[in-house]
């Protein structure tokens, strides 16, 4: 089973999800929503947000594999299948969506 998870700013949290592919949505989006050093308990945990201040073309590969080596290392239940970006330069954004396979 696939899953597409696009990075959002802010989503509520759900305590109590009803089925497991909602758990590993939600804890991917935690991943990819947190700068890492921001857990003060976990300082490993999230993505490098320093990493956006690159050209667009070297921050996107760099932001790709840091999403996937956080992905692996924070939820081992799915492997990541593709990271696509969405945003410009001219803009100044740039927001990951990261395709997920589920490991059976």
């Amino acid at each position: 089973m696939e899953i597409e998870i696009t990075a959002a700013t802010s989503t509520a949290i759900n305590f109590a999800p009803a089925t497991t592919v909602e758990e590993i949505s939600q804890n991917v989006q935690t991943i990819l929503a947190t700068p890492v050093y921001s857990v003060p308990l976990d300082r490993a945990f999230g993505v490098n947000a320093e990493l956006l201040d690159l050209p667009m073309p070297v921050s996107q590969a760099k932001l790709a594999a840091e999403i996937v080596q956080a992905v692996q290392k924070f939820e081992s239940r799915v492997e990541v299948t593709k990271v696509l970006f969405t945003g410009d330069a001219v803009s100044g954004q740039l927001k990951p969506t990261v395709r997920l396979r589920l490991k059976e």
